[in-house]
């Protein structure tokens, strides 16, 4: 049996965050209906390069069903209340003020079913001077500060993926979880309400506390670490890089012993503590390059392993796409079979099915003669 067997998830939603919300519950074995425009979620345009489906979409909506409903339309929006009453979750993230025009916000929905889960994803919530500010994953990058601190001296970078978004639905989803169990206690369901932004502030906890209390926000070093020395990204003989992460004294000595084979730098004042080889970088850096710079990057990798030190190397997509430590999904879509990365958590003992990615409006039938009664 899977863990959410029996619990159904509507979901209004679009793009990446809901979608990854409702799509780790239908993972988790939830029946998770997907509600669409005649034109579908935005997201199944985003790009055609699986097979002429979108990247984004095959990703987000595996084992969901589809049905494209116009909730303007007085049949249609009966329907979606007749199956928001056999729901157990309500999941959406429509534009600032839509679901109090259409009447789904949550109190009124949680006044006719008490026991719903009812989640909202918004781009700054539902109070502040920003709330009804729409919100785009790079644009929340820029807000929230993570531009600021991502990059290099010479200038800001965005993450080169949705992690906005994604921090949203990885926070909507723990909540969901959270609020069916507690639902399980109580018999009442709850109001959740997740945005981008706050999703996003959460995570930036410490250069906001180092800012805030120490006044020093950290500096944009690229590939290196802004209050830690060495870390980082070092080229080596053949071209190829490897990035080192030195967490203590006894690391920087083993480095110095058994690696740079300079023994004597361990214990040199302008390095003799992790603050003060912050300070001292550039020399720092000069003299790890230079060993690095003598040795192919996997000779380099023997002398780290035999020292213990923690490495990883730079790798490309198609380092990726090849990767040994790699677990991979086959999941059916439109176009076929395809091979995706594995969700990150193994549960021991359980055989995890993945469903189809759903065409749209594939199950526009079925679910209409469904809950064409109450």
């Amino acid at each position: 049996m899977n863990d959410l067997e029996g619990i159904t998830v509507v979901a209004l939603e679009q793009a990446v965050a809901a979608p990854y919300a409702s799509g780790r519950l239908a993972d988790a074995g939830a029946r998770v209906i997907k509600i669409e425009r005649a034109e579908g979620d935005f997201a199944r345009g985003y790009d055609d390069l699986v097979h002429g489906e979108s990247a984004y979409f095959v990703w987000l909506n595996r084992g969901k069903q589809s049905i494209r409903l116009d909730i303007k339309d007085d049949a249609d929006r009966a329907l979606l209340e007749r199956m928001l009453a056999k729901a157990d979750v309500f999941i959406q993230n429509l534009a600032p003020g839509a679901v109090e025009r259409l009447g789904l916000d949550a109190e009124s929905l949680r006044a006719r079913h008490p026991r719903l889960i009812w989640c909202g994803i918004s781009g700054y919530g539902s109070e502040g001077p920003y709330r009804d500010q729409k919100a785009y994953d790079l644009l929340v990058q820029a807000e929230s500060g993570l531009c600021a601190i991502n990059g290099t001296e010479h200038g800001s970078a965005r993450v080169g993926v949705s992690v906005c978004d994604i921090a949203a639905g990885m926070t909507a989803f723990q909540a969901i979880l959270q609020g069916l169990f507690a639902r399980e206690r109580t018999g009442e369901g709850r109001t959740i309400e997740v945005s981008l932004f706050h999703a996003m502030a959460d995570w930036m906890n410490v250069p906001y506390l180092q800012a805030r209390f120490g006044g020093k926000p950290p500096a944009r070093v690229g590939l290196k670490h802004p209050s830690i020395a060495p870390y980082g990204a070092y080229t080596c003989a053949d071209g190829k890089a490897v990035l080192i992460s030195i967490q203590n004294e006894r690391e920087w000595q083993r480095l110095c012993e058994q690696v740079l084979d300079e023994p004597a730098l361990a214990t040199q004042p302008e390095f003799a503590s992790n603050t003060r080889r912050v300070t001292n970088r550039k020399r720092l850096e000069e003299r790890v390059e230079a060993s690095f710079a003598a040795l192919p990057r996997e000779a380099m990798i023997d002398k780290l392993t035999t020292a213990r030190i923690a490495f990883g190397r730079l790798s490309d997509l198609d380092d990726l796409i090849a990767h040994p430590q790699n677990r991979l999904i086959s999941v059916q879509t439109s176009a076929g079979q395809i091979e995706m990365l594995a969700p990150g958590a193994v549960i021991n003992g359980t055989q995890q099915a993945y469903g189809e990615v759903p065409a749209l409006g594939s199950d526009d039938a079925a679910l209409r003669a469904e809950f064409s009664q109450p």
